[in-house]
């Protein structure tokens, strides 16, 4: 049963977009919006650090790097 007053996720290495506060929690520690969150895990799926790998590689290219 999911504990609906939990603020953080119970598996920290995933990204489970079918809770809105988990949206909610991620969007704000990796300073994104919602759409942008579901865009990049639908591109690199749900692992936290391969979330993280893909938005450090846009901003580089964003950068003109």
């Amino acid at each position: 049963m999911d504990n609906l007053k939990r603020r953080v996720p119970e598996d920290p290495t995933k990204i489970n977009l079918n809770q809105q506060w988990e949206v909610e929690y991620w969007t704000k520690k990796l300073g994104i919006s919602a759409s942008k969150l579901r865009a990049i895990v639908a591109k690199v799926g749900i692992y936290v650090a391969d979330v993280k790998k893909e938005l450090s590689r846009q901003s580089s290219h964003s950068l003109g790097r």
